[in-house]
């Protein structure tokens, strides 16, 4: 991977900004550098005040409760996202409802669900709202609530109560952090108010994260684990977290991929 050093140091920033923390060695292994090399770096990103050196990497200096912006949220692992997406829209069946969530990951399983048939889409997101407005074979379900800008997420208690309106099949859960001692949690307690109308109203409950997100605790907690049935995640999700996340009882689903 030939990458310019600025170009490098930016990537770095973005992960930092999403993931909270990153170690150097697996900084080293994704931009085909020395540690060396990716040290020089967080040291230059550390003095423009991006994030703060500690044992074996760097973590942001903003807090857990900062939420990324969602343009940047998306250019982040947007390979791994569009696997997860593909793989998540396998679990469906024509006639299922469904409670998709909001996000960048669930925003891929509606791309792909784009030429079904019989299916029913309740959401709290207007992006995905739009994506499969036009399709001829899925009726879509908004909501309602006030709406987060930005985000384009909707929420409050109209939202709730509208998710807790529907007996679904399948609820799509996106997420900032999946961890085996925490459980899963997001940035904004409002979003999580909704997550968890969700998970009530499901027969099953299925999250979406890409690799970044394992092992990672974010402000607002949304569920424990026993509370989910499924984790669908990239190839490049370290086996230790899988491990751990499968001996908490969660069923783990890895997208098919090319391994970083």
């Amino acid at each position: 991977m030939n990458v310019r050093p600025e170009d490098r140091r930016r990537r770095i920033a973005e992960l930092l900004a999403v993931r909270g923390e990153v170690e150097f060695g697996d900084l080293a292994v994704q931009f085909d550098v020395s540690e060396m090399t990716v040290r020089r770096d967080c040291e230059l990103l550390e003095q423009e005040g991006v994030g703060r050196r500690v044992r074996g990497g760097m973590a942001s200096a903003v807090s857990r409760a900062y939420e990324p912006p969602m343009p940047m949220r998306l250019a982040v692992e947007a390979s791994a996202k569009q696997s997860i997406g593909a793989a998540a829209a396998g679990l469906v069946s024509d006639g299922d409802t469904l409670i998709v969530d909001v996000g960048t990951t669930t925003l891929e399983l509606a791309r792909h669900l784009k030429g079904r048939h019989g299916i029913t889409v309740v959401t709290a997101s207007l992006p995905i709202a739009l994506e499969l407005g036009n399709e001829p074979g899925i009726r879509v379900m908004v909501t309602g609530g006030s709406i987060r800008p930005g985000e384009l997420s909707l929420t409050g208690g109209v939202a709730e109560d509208m998710i807790h309106q529907v007996n679904a099949d399948i609820a799509f859960l996106g997420v900032a952090g999946v961890s085996a001692s925490v459980g899963l949690t997001d940035y904004n307690p409002e979003d999580t108010r909704v997550k968890r109308a969700a998970i009530g109203s499901a027969r099953r409950s299925v999250v979406l994260a890409d690799a970044s997100k394992l092992g990672r605790i974010t402000f607002s907690t949304v569920a424990a684990l026993a509370e989910v049935d499924t984790l669908v995640t990239d190839a490049s999700a370290a086996k230790s977290e899988l491990e751990s996340l499968r001996s908490a009882g969660l069923e783990v689903i890895v997208a098919p991929g090319v391994q970083s």
